[in-house]
């Protein structure tokens, strides 16, 4: 590994290391960059004496050294070089540049930007042109159309990664505009507002004929996202072949890889517009689309290289924080590692992912057919005979999760916690699943 435009590398972290200086050269820079901690000019990693210590020095420099805030922009983790743990602090490249040194404001002593293998002074005329056209409509600084707001299930998410939400959390978040209100943000992330994504059902290969059409959110736009990733979980049906040696399952489609793309769709949706994502389910494919062009100063071919450049930059924070986004720039790698260019449309003001289906059930398109048709009294006696048990959407949540809980099964499922426990009871009696652990911390295995 070597020193290049996007990446950086510094022996130790000491006062005299202008940390600031080299994550502000990269925010400026269309591309980002990476900066190692612990890794000397030859690529060669070194020993640190306190990473810990460093990595939340290194956090607290860039949150409180620069502006405007950097916050949902970088992030900061081991990583293992030669098997041995270096820092990585990864950048983003953000849309409110110039960014800068708070201590030097908006000056060639306080704005930087990657040229080549450093990290140079910009000039006045830089800095006054990047200003000029600096984006303002961020979410950020938008009025939430309500102010009455609350954040329970916020609070409870950062509750379970072991983070408290203080009274002071609106504007630790941004959650407000700059005159003290409530923003579009907030209005997302609140237990109630008018945002809600849908998952659309289609017995065809196009939108002739609806089967169903789920909505999912007016809530916590992390619970609704969740809501969505369950309910995909019990749709991608798994093909077995037995062999004489092993079997051999082939889900519909990758799920780590489509939890990656739909999570980016919603992250990173142009809520500007006032539309949500959406995602679509086909008898042969699935469509995820999200609203928005990719963002200015992103071609296409940084798009695939995972370039990050957040529409949503206090969203991804948010969702970084409760790891529903595991680290920033990593997303796009693994859909693609699945997925090819091809698979992707851009349009005029929309991003969309098509995804074929690995294997096409035959059975899914006569159910979808037959579901379709038949309406009035007989459409729940016809539906309960031709479309799948319920026992085998547990088995199919437990296989895509085996530490899924009850109450995600109650979710995916619309089911009450006493009809889940009465299906997993008699999937334990047949045999078919076990449950190692606790209630708590264990999970499910399918017996074969």
């Amino acid at each position: 590994m070597i020193e290049t435009n996007r990446i950086e590398f510094k022996r130790e972290l000491t006062r005299e290391l202008d940390i600031e200086k080299e994550v502000v050269a990269f925010l400026n820079y269309r591309e980002g960059g990476i900066i190692y901690i612990g890794v000397d000019d030859n690529g060669k990693p070194v020993d640190i004496k306190d990473i810990d210590g460093d990595m939340l020095a290194i956090k607290n420099r860039i949150r409180d050294g620069i502006l405007p805030t950097p916050m949902g922009l970088f992030d900061v983790t081991v990583e293992r070089i030669d098997e041995k743990p270096v820092i990585k602090v990864f950048v983003s490249s953000g849309t409110e540049k110039p960014y800068y040194k708070k201590q030097y404001g908006l000056s060639p002593k306080g704005c930087f930007i990657r040229i080549g293998t450093a990290a140079e002074p910009m000039t006045q005329e830089q800095i006054d042109d990047l200003y000029t056209h600096r984006v303002h409509n961020s979410l950020k600084n938008v009025v939430s159309p309500r102010q009455d707001l609350s954040f329970a299930q916020l609070r409870i998410y950062y509750a379970e990664k072991g983070m408290q939400l203080n009274d002071n959390f609106l504007r630790s978040l941004d959650l407000l505009t700059d005159d003290g209100k409530l923003n579009y943000v907030a209005y997302l992330l609140a237990d109630e507002n008018g945002n809600s994504m849908k998952l659309a059902k289609y017995a065809g290969t196009d939108r002739y004929e609806l089967i169903s059409n789920n909505e999912y959110g007016y809530c916590c736009l992390l619970t609704a996202t969740q809501k969505v990733l369950d309910k995909l979980d019990v749709e991608n049906k798994v093909s077995s072949v037995i062999t004489s040696t092993r079997r051999i399952d082939t889900p519909q489609w990758d799920r780590l890889a489509i939890r990656e793309a739909v999570i980016n769709a919603i992250v990173h949706n142009d809520y500007i517009y006032g539309a949500p994502s959406k995602i679509e389910l086909f008898s042969d494919h699935l469509e995820i689309t999200s609203i928005g062009r990719i963002p200015q100063g992103l071609s296409r071919e940084d798009f695939f290289n995972g370039v990050s450049l957040p529409r949503n930059r206090e969203l991804m924070r948010v969702f970084r924080d409760v790891e529903m986004v595991e680290s920033l720039g990593s997303g796009m790698q693994r859909i693609m590692r699945k997925y090819t260019k091809d698979n992707f449309e851009f349009g005029d003001n929309y991003v969309r992912m098509i995804v074929p289906y690995s294997w096409v059930d035959e059975t899914e398109k006569v159910t979808g057919k037959v579901t379709g048709k038949v309406t009035g009294k007989v459409t729940g006696k016809v539906t309960g005979k031709v479309t799948e048990k319920t026992s085998d959407k547990v088995l199919r949540l437990i296989a895509a999760n085996p530490s899924i809980t009850i109450s995600r099964m109650m979710t995916a499922l619309s089911m009450s916690d006493s009809g889940i426990r009465t299906v997993l009871r008699k999937l334990q009696a047949q045999g078919a699943v076990l449950r190692v652990g606790s209630d708590k911390t264990g999970h499910w295995e399918i017996i074969e």
